[in-house]
This record gives C-alpha cells, structure tokens and sequence, in this order.
C-alpha cells in the first residue's frame, strides 16, 4: 500500500473517477488505505471519493449522449430488443443507484446517456449509488 502515499484526497479523488470510466482503478482500497492512515477526516475522504467517482459516470452519460446523436436509436422491429429497450426505459434511473457495480455500471451510464434519460434524474441516482457505497466503506473502517 506504499504506492498510496503522498497522494492523499486528489489522488484518491483521481483514482474514483478513474474507476468509474472503462478502466480499472482501486478506489475502494486506496480510500480504506487514507481512513485506515487517519491523516484526513473521512468525511472529506468521503466527499473525495463519491464527487471523483460521480464525475466519471458523468463522463460516461455524457459518451453515451454524444453516441446518441451519432447513432440514433431507432425502433427496434426484434420484439427482444423492443423488450430490453423498454426495460432500460422503464427502469433506467432505479438502474443507475447500482451505478457503482464493476463493468455493468459503466454501461448503466453510457446507456442513461444514450436513451437521453433526464441528465437531472440520472445525476442523482448516480450520485446516491455511489455515496452509498463509498458510505459503507467509511461505515466499515469506522466500526
């Protein structure tokens, strides 16, 4: 855990936003790291890892929207995907709260994006997902 050091809130702030996009990042271990080091209250620690983690899924709405005006999304004539597409319509921003889930909740952005699901709506199912998350982090390394 060595390669942590000195990097502090706006390297924990990187590697959540980081984390959130299509690459892989530790996050959740380099924020365990910080709380476990005491050198910073957790709630800014907290702060840090949710708004760095919320504006990369942002980055991934806002792909998903620029892939939207590219290749719009048509009707779909396959009856499955008429379903799926329903499906995500229907359950997009509930869908988003999981926003935080490895691999599947990048793509729950780009799709909110993509489907133009209300920027206002996704941002705060977003943002709830992933400060409940980093919350129970915080929660554990506090007990």
């Amino acid at each position: 855990m060595e390669s942590f050091d000195g990097l502090g809130v706006w390297g924990l702030f990187a590697n959540a936003f980081i984390s959130s996009t299509l690459l892989p990042g530790g996050s959740e271990l380099m924020l365990g790291y910080l709380l476990n080091k005491g050198e910073t209250p957790a709630s800014i620690l907290l702060i840090a890892a949710t708004t760095g983690n919320v504006l990369g899924a942002v980055s991934s709405w806002l792909l998903g929207f620029w892939a939207a005006r590219r290749y719009p999304l048509a009707n779909p004539k396959d009856p499955r995907r008429r379903q799926a597409v329903d499906s995500l319509r229907r359950w997009g921003a509930p869908l988003l709260l999981l926003s935080w889930l490895p691999v599947v909740g990048d793509g729950f952005c780009f799709a909110a994006g993509w489907l133009r699901m209300s920027f206002t709506i996704s941002l705060t199912a977003i943002a709830l997902g992933k400060l409940g998350r980093y919350a129970a982090i915080v929660y554990i390394f506090s007990v």
